[in-house]
């Protein structure tokens, strides 16, 4: 079942220039019933935001800076989905921002049952990425855009400084999680591998790593082991994977 998601975005933190990707980002989770964007309409800052608002139909509300170097758009945009929870209106939220004063409301949001997604910019600290089922960064989104408008030279386009490196914690990471879902003869469905890895690493992205999807990820990593295998009534292949056995890994009897 689809969600009916609350969009809850603080425009004192988010560049307009993302808006169209987040937007179709969030249509892939769910319907995004409520979209709101949070800030100070009388400060010229915000002004680049005007024109995409009414093309993605997103209702500005207005929240003064009542007092110098407190930030009221924080407040009102948790007022504001306190309420929306107890509406019950919806059953997922969206919360669009980088800052971590948000953490505390993921965590209220989920305890309520309600699936969280966040999503914000590479500098977002971490315990607000941790409070929520998923995180996506916006760069990847961004990222992704330019790559579908030139799609023949998107490989070449590709930075290091826009993918991240596959570390020795993230190879950890797979591998772990390949174990714990392992069958007698170390084969996990790939699909539960991901919805593991989304679990421990709510940022986990096979995106961050210039790959659309986890298979081509985890093919490209030579210490993995990928088996298509159809299912039962030969219709679709189903991707198992398994951590491939070192040389004179096996015991000898």
């Amino acid at each position: 079942m689809d969600l009916n998601i609350a969009v809850l975005i603080d425009g004192d933190n988010i560049p307009s220039a993302y808006v169209k990707e987040m937007m179709e980002e969030i249509a892939k989770y769910g319907n995004p019933t409520i979209k709101r964007i949070y800030g100070d309409w009388t400060n010229p800052r915000l002004g680049k935001w005007k024109h995409v608002l009414l093309e993605n139909a997103i209702t500005p509300v207005q929240q003064y800076g009542y007092t110098q170097g407190k930030n009221a758009t924080d407040s009102a945009m948790i007022i504001d989905a306190m309420d929306i929870l107890y509406s019950g209106k919806v059953n997922g939220f969206c919360i669009v921002s980088s800052d971590s004063d948000f953490t505390r409301l993921a965590t209220r949001l989920r305890e309520a049952g309600i699936q969280v997604i966040g999503i914000g910019e590479k500098k977002t600290p971490n315990p607000f990425i941790v409070a929520c089922d998923k995180f996506i960064y916006l760069e990847i989104l961004k990222k992704q855009s330019d790559s579908d408008i030139n799609e023949a030279s998107a490989a070449k386009k590709t930075s290091e400084d826009s993918v991240d490196k596959i570390t020795p914690k993230d190879l950890r990471l797979m591998a772990t999680t390949i174990e714990d879902l392992a069958d007698d003869d170390g084969w996990a469905f790939l699909g539960d591998v991901g919805s593991l890895l989304q679990k421990k690493q709510p940022n986990f992205d096979s995106r961050n790593y210039g790959f659309q999807k986890l298979t081509p990820l985890i093919s490209s990593i030579s210490q993995f082991e990928i088996e298509r295998r159809e299912d039962s009534r030969g219709r679709k292949k189903l991707i198992y994977v398994k951590i491939k056995e070192k040389k004179g890994s096996r015991s000898r009897k």
